[in-house]
C-alpha cells in the first residue's frame, strides 16, 4: 500500500509539549496519544485508491493496546517494590534489640558465663554430642545430648571450664548417629539484632557480634 509521506513537526511539537508534562517515555496516556495522532495523520495522508485495510489498522491497534499494558504492568511492579521494601525497612528497624537465630556456630556467651548454641537435626538420632571447639579447632569439651528427636534443639555449657582466651571465640559442631549411621545437622547460632541497613536493594541486619547478615538468613527470634 502506497501512503504519501507525512508531516510529522506537529506531532513532534506536541510530543514536546506533553514532555513538559511528564515522562512520555514511560506514561501509557502519552504513548496511546501519540499513536493516535500518527493513526489519524495516516488515515489522511493515505491513498484513496488503496485505502489501510481493517485488519491492518486493527492490528496497529492492538500493538498499542499491548505497549500500553506492558507499561501499566510495570509501574504497578515498581510501586509494589517499593510498598515491599518499605515493609522490609519498618520490620528490620522492629527487630533492633531483640536475639535472633542465624546460621552459624559460634557460641552466644550471656553474662553469667553460659555458652548456648542451637542445632537442627535432619533425623531422629539415638546418639547426639555437641564438641565444642576453639579458635584453632581443637576440641575444648563435649556435650552429650543422647539421643535427639528430628528437628531444632538447643544447649548450654559453662564456659568457666575454658581459661585459654575469650570463651565469645569459642565454636562448636554436632556429632549425631543412628542405626543408619551418621544424621546430617546443621548449626545456628543466637546474637542480639543492634542495627539494619540496605546491600545492594535487600535488607540486612547488624547484629551484636559484629556479623552483618542478608534479612533473609534470619531464622527465627528467641
Amino acid at each position: 500500500m502506497f501512503i504519501t509521506p507525512i508531516d510529522t513537526s506537529a506531532l513532534d511539537a506536541g510530543a514536546a509539549t506533553t514532555s513538559t508534562k511528564g515522562n512520555s517515555t514511560t506514561d501509557p496516556n502519552a504513548a496511546q496519544d501519540r499513536f493516535l495522532k500518527l493513526l489519524v495523520a495516516q488515515l489522511n495522508n493515505q491513498d484513496p485508491m488503496n485505502p489501510m485495510d481493517n485488519a491492518q489498522m486493527t492490528s496497529q491497534m492492538a500493538q498499542i493496546n499491548t505497549v500500553t499494558g506492558i507499561q501499566q504492568l510495570n509501574l504497578s511492579m515498581q510501586g509494589m517494590t517499593e510498598q515491599f521494601a518499605a515493609m522490609q525497612t519498618l520490620q528490620g528497624t522492629m527487630m533492633i534489640g531483640r536475639s535472633v537465630l542465624t546460621e552459624g556456630d559460634r557460641l552466644a556467651v550471656d553474662e553469667k558465663g553460659s555458652g548456648k548454641g542451637y542445632f537442627v537435626l535432619g533425623n531422629t538420632a539415638t546418639s547426639t554430642k555437641i564438641e565444642v571447639l576453639s579458635p584453632s579447632g581443637q576440641v575444648v569439651d563435649t556435650v552429650d545430648l543422647g539421643a535427639q528427636e528430628k528437628g531444632r534443639h538447643d544447649f548450654t555449657w559453662d564456659t568457666s571450664k575454658y581459661t585459654a582466651g575469650d570463651p565469645s571465640t569459642l565454636r562448636f559442631r554436632v556429632v549425631a548417629a543412628n542405626k543408619d549411621g551418621a544424621v546430617d545437622s546443621s548449626t545456628l547460632m543466637q546474637s542480639k539484632v543492634v542495627g539494619t541497613g540496605w546491600d545492594n536493594g535487600a535488607l540486612t541486619l547488624t547484629l551484636e557480634n559484629g556479623d552483618t547478615i542478608p534479612y533473609s538468613l534470619f531464622r527465627n527470634i528467641v
